[in-house]
């Protein structure tokens, strides 16, 4: 069975969180019935969390139609969504903006009041983000939203919301053994403030995996967006050979563990301090047996030590949460799409379980 997390409200989350971003055509064709009878399977299987946004293109409505279609076993979802204001917009961002973006949530998804909410900012020189989570505040004070998360929030920025006041209860950020900038100063703040970590890229958007043991570095274009994003990630750690060590431990704990290199690489994540859950992307059920293996696995010390004597020679990535995918001028910032709400074109990289 797939361990929870319990929030200080009483509100209980599975540990694996069902990823949404793939659903939304990103990787491929996405047959919505079939969609609609994974979710099921995930929900059965106690996988009973789905992470989406308003800008995952038609996965808000994919969740609204298992939930029509599924009204027992949607008794027991909670949905996370995000709202995610798109870049050209952040200057003139008001109060009936939120609004109309929420109240398409709630219509979305079939439900009068919002699991939680994560609110992504875009660009901290147009300083309105304490403004904006404020309104955010109001929705939630309405009872149109339950909770307020953050996802890739600098720390300072995340600071400045909860001086706010601002409720912030979760935080959606990229943490993976390959990335452990969460760890230099938002893992304290969370801590401090009682905010739990929902950690996407886990397991690195599959570089993480029997797949790429052993095998060529890559040249040439990458399938998707999501490889694009975790190769740049793969060379500011230590570049391909570091990487292939890493994956060469993880295989040997995995074959100790009767496991493999994705849940083993997840279960190090989850076992990190203020980890309430880890997002798994998932286009299918094939994998959901590794999702459970990956939650109840137990890693020894001296598996953490093995990890941890590859990790400590990291280069990279420097600097805070998602601080060098915000240079939108730099080889991180330069593949994301910023105004998917105005257009939108299969999914952002912006967060939720790549």
């Amino acid at each position: 069975m797939i361990p929870r997390h319990v929030f200080a409200d009483g509100y209980s989350i599975s540990r694996i969180i069902k990823g949404g971003w793939h659903l939304a055509g990103g990787h491929g064709t996405v047959d919505p019935a079939q969609a609609v009878s994974d979710m099921a399977a995930f929900l059965e299987a106690g996988v009973t969390t789905f992470d989406c946004a308003d800008i995952y293109t038609g996965v808000e409505e994919l969740i609204g139609r298992f939930r029509r279609e599924h009204p027992a076993l949607a008794r027991r979802l909670q949905v996370h969504t995000k709202f995610v204001p798109d870049l050209p917009d952040l200057a003139t961002v008001d109060g009936r903006y939120v609004e109309r973006i929420i109240d398409r949530s709630l219509d979305r998804l079939g439900v009068e009041r919002l699991d939680l909410v994560q609110f992504h900012w875009w660009d901290y020189a147009v300083p309105r983000h304490v403004e904006i989570a404020t309104h955010l505040d109001r929705m939630r004070r309405a009872g149109k939203i339950a909770r307020i998360g953050a996802t890739n929030f600098a720390t300072t920025h995340l600071a400045e919301i909860v001086a706010a006041g601002v409720p912030v209860v979760a935080h959606q950020v990229q943490y993976s053994l390959l990335d452990d900038r969460p760890a230099r100063r938002m893992v304290g703040f969370c801590r401090e403030h009682g905010i739990a970590l929902l950690c996407y890229g886990t397991v690195a958007g599959g570089f993480l995996s029997e797949r790429w043991l052993g095998a060529a570095e890559p040249r040439g274009e990458l399938a998707n967006r999501s490889l694009v994003k975790y190769r740049l990630i793969i060379e500011d750690f230590g570049g391909w050979p570091l990487f292939q060590e890493l994956l060469t431990v993880l295989a040997q704990i995995a074959a100790r563990r009767d496991s493999d290199i994705a849940s083993v690489a997840t279960r190090a994540i989850l076992d990190r301090d203020q980890v309430a859950a880890a997002i798994v992307g998932a286009t299918g059920v094939a994998h959901l047996p590794a999702h459970e293996r990956a939650a109840t696995l137990r890693l020894a010390d001296s598996d953490r030590a093995a990890i941890a004597a590859i990790t400590a020679r990291r280069r990279g990535p420097d600097g805070d949460v998602y601080a060098l995918e915000r240079d939108r001028d730099g080889r991180h910032g330069r593949i994301m799409k910023y105004a998917l709400n105005a257009a939108p074109d299969g999914g952002s990289v912006a967060g939720g379980g790549r």
